[in-house]
């Protein structure tokens, strides 16, 4: 034990630590229950959670791994964490593209093309094929994300637009100013790539789901909002992590899918540029694709703001990391940052020069280039994009003559573009096709996922890496580490063979500080319960104050108890009043991505601070055996925390009360948890107790994979499942004894 941590445990077992509040001046168990407070009444602790919340303008710096082992490791979680966020984990059954290319126009020196195929079933992706003429072999292909310009892919600013843009030395053509989305397009063909250039969800051909509602949903909508055929933006749709990001991502790899069928397309040279919300699509799809080479993403990466779209946010996505890293875990391959004088102006000081730093660690220093140009606002313009040019040239083996300017190429309308036509209709949309969508991919992942049912030691392990892998990202926390813990006595009194202590104990990594209150009987065993209330540590207590009679019956059997108020219970409440709704960000759309992509959600901060409690026990306690209690309401917390406790519970006790993740239909509630429904619900964490011996009530219906995880970890004696019976307090309690 690290010696500052010993001295800390011996000053707490002695009451030795100057108190901050004395409790007692006569009996601890007096009939008011604030007796049990460790803080004066009108102070709350000093809680950092309780501070603003994060939001997508907030700073988002990015520290540089100390060794590419750190590294490899930290890019694993990162990676996951947005899989997760996104929907993809596992990753949608690819289905058949069934690809579509009509409407070949010659332009010339290169071809413009019609595509549409189909990323989920039924959802279509749509988009122009730019290919280069009198070019032979295999050719470096380019996705070209749009972004968010008006109308997307059939961008058009008019000529007053461009000419001003002429004027202020940003273009050179006025069609260039007209769409620089075509116009990179165009140059990038006559350059010899093969370039996909396709819609964001909403945008030009994307008719499937509307621009409003992809892309500027407000409001949340009471008839999305069920259990059962749920919509986008709804609890149940979040709980199933299923959102427009994560349809838009999928959306890029199935692009890229589509890019590596063409027979002239060389797959060792991808790249992928675009700028604003396609700069979004850039960095993201470079982070998680392998098959991308280079990439430039243009005008988003930076400290600073992280996407005002909700194509751009998705809960749990941004929670402790943010954009900077998201390109870094691009490195070592080549990567272009480009900014302008807009939230990405901070660059030369705030994020390029730690993303040098991390490509200099893994010996690429070279494959990494910024170009700051300050003089213009957020663009696309052709200086960016010559930046670009020089910079795929380079990276492609394109092996042109520098330096490459860009020439002038003949505008084509909206009607010359689109892919539909009366041979080629306009598929369905609106709100059934809406829920059919959400559905079908929900249904893909349920077939994956039973799929992992274990049933012998190497299934369970699989089950682990997924579902647990899953866990770790949708909890947000595993056991924190003993040297992040802090304690801080504030009393101890000796009552009727009972030592009361009460503390603060603080988790500086996570800003954390608990009120707990420790009860040790005189004649103290070798056992300690964790004791979970949906009441915190006052759960411990009778109405008179004294402990109450399954707290009372551990004690007499000289088990020593720990009770604590997590967070918004308690000492948390000012008002003394329990929390009902959450808080959200001051943004005022009403997507839960805005406030839980940046922030935990009080669920998750729960179970944090359960983990927290049980490192504590374990720290206070270090040769006892420690049992966990989560019966009266507290029972889902117990199951999460059981899931990340790696092997500090002997012993659990947990009572859910049927409680299930998919059933929560307020993304303000206290148990709303992204991703919660997704991995069998809270059977699944459940299941990752196994080994540990566990006593589950309030499963009527526990599910095969409880069961199964313990069979498959031969541990099935292990697992006590409880009938519904009034005393069945008393029956938890006596099993933990036995």
């Amino acid at each position: 034990m690290n010696a500052a941590l010993a001295t800390n445990r011996r000053l707490w077992l002695s009451g030795g630590l100057a108190p901050m509040l004395c409790i007692l001046a006569g009996n601890l168990f007096a009939a008011d229950t604030t007796a049990v407070r460790v803080l004066p009444p009108d102070k709350l602790p000093a809680d950092q959670r309780l501070e603003k919340l994060k939001d997508l303008n907030g700073y988002f710096p990015f520290t540089p791994p100390q060794s590419p082992e750190a590294w490899a490791r930290r890019a694993e979680q990162v990676r996951r964490q947005m899989l997760v966020a996104f929907g993809l984990w596992p990753m949608p059954t690819k289905t058949p593209l069934k690809a579509v290319v009509h409407g070949r126009r010659d332009q010339g020196d290169y071809t413009v093309e019609k595509a549409f195929f189909e990323s989920f079933p039924g959802f279509y992706v749509t988009g122009n094929l730019y290919r280069p003429k009198g070019k032979s072999g295999k050719l470096p292909g380019v996705l070209s994300p749009h972004g968010h310009w008006a109308n997307g892919r059939f961008h058009d600013a008019g000529v007053d637009a461009a000419q001003k843009q002429i004027g202020q030395d940003a273009e050179r053509f006025e069609n260039g100013g007209r769409s620089p989305l075509q116009a990179r397009c165009v140059q990038l063909a006559r350059m010899g790539c093969v370039v996909f250039h396709y819609d964001m969800i909403g945008y030009a051909d994307s008719v499937q789901i509307t621009l409003a509602l992809a892309h500027g949903f407000s409001k949340q909508r009471p008839e999305m909002n069920a259990a059962e055929n749920w919509g986008l933006y709804s609890p149940a749709a979040e709980a199933h992590v299923q959102s427009v990001m994560g349809m838009q991502t999928y959306n890029s790899i199935r692009a890229l899918d589509f890019l590596l069928d063409l027979p002239d397309v060389d797959p060792q040279r991808i790249a992928v540029t675009g700028a604003s919300g396609g700069g979004t699509q850039t960095f993201v799809l470079g982070a998680l694709d392998p098959r991308v080479a280079v990439s430039v993403p243009a005008v988003m990466v930076s400290t600073a703001m992280q996407g005002g779209c909700t194509c751009e946010n998705a809960c749990l996505f941004r929670v402790e990391t943010g954009n900077i890293e998201f390109a870094a875990l691009f490195a070592p391959k080549p990567q272009c940052l480009l900014s302008a004088d807009d939230w990405t102006k901070e660059m030369p000081t705030k994020g390029f020069p730690q993303l040098q730093e991390h490509y200099r660690l893994l010996g690429a220093e070279e494959n990494v280039r910024h170009h700051p140009l300050l003089q213009f606002g957020h663009n696309y313009n052709y200086v960016s994009r010559a930046k670009m040019y020089e910079f795929l040239n380079e990276h492609l083996g394109l092996g042109l003559p520098t330096p490459i300017v860009e020439q002038d190429y003949p505008f084509l309308s909206a009607a010359e573009l689109t892919v539909w036509d009366d041979a080629h209709p306009k598929p369905a949309g609106g709100d059934d096709f809406e829920r059919a969508l959400l559905r079908g991919w929900k249904d893909d992942a349920d077939q994956q996922l039973a799929q992992l049912v274990p049933h012998d030691s190497a299934t369970w392990q699989r089950y682990r890496e997924v579902v647990g892998g899953a866990v770790d990202v949708v909890i947000g926390a595993g056991l924190p580490a003993a040297l992040d813990l802090r304690v801080e006595a504030t009393a101890t009194t000796d009552r009727e063979g009972i030592r009361v202590a009460t503390g603060l104990l603080r988790n500086a990594a996570q800003g954390s500080e608990l009120p707990v209150v420790v009860l040790e009987p005189k004649t103290a065993g070798s056992r300690v319960v964790v004791w979970l209330s949906e009441n915190g540590k006052a759960g411990l207590f009778a109405a008179d104050g004294s402990p109450q009679a399954a707290v009372s019956r551990l004690l007499d059997a000289g088990v020593t108890v720990i009770g604590a108020d997590l967070i918004y219970q308690g000492e948390f409440l000012a008002d003394g009043k329990p929390l009902e709704r959450t808080r959200r960000v001051e943004n005022p759309r009403e997507a839960a991505a805005y406030t839980f992509g940046y922030n935990h959600t009080v669920f998750a901060l729960r179970v944090h601070d359960v983990l927290s409690v049980l490192q504590f026990a374990r720290w206070r306690h270090p040769d006892a055996s420690i049992m966990l209690i989560g019966l009266d309401g507290s029972g889902p917390w117990a199951a999460a925390a059981l899931a990340q406790a790696e092997d500090t519970v002997a012993k659990a006790a947990i009572h859910t009360g049927g409680f299930r993740f998919g059933n929560v239909l307020d993304i303000h509630s206290p148990d709303f948890l992204p991703g919660g429904a997704k991995y069998f619900d809270l059977p699944g964490m459940i299941a990752l107790a196994a080994p540990t011996p566990l006593w589950l009530g309030g499963e009527a219906e526990p599910g095969k994979v409880i069961e199964a995880a313990y069979r498959a970890s031969e541990s099935e004696q292990a697992l006590k499942i409880a009938k519904e019976t009034s005393d069945r307090v008393d029956q938890a309690i006596s099993w933990l004894l036995r």
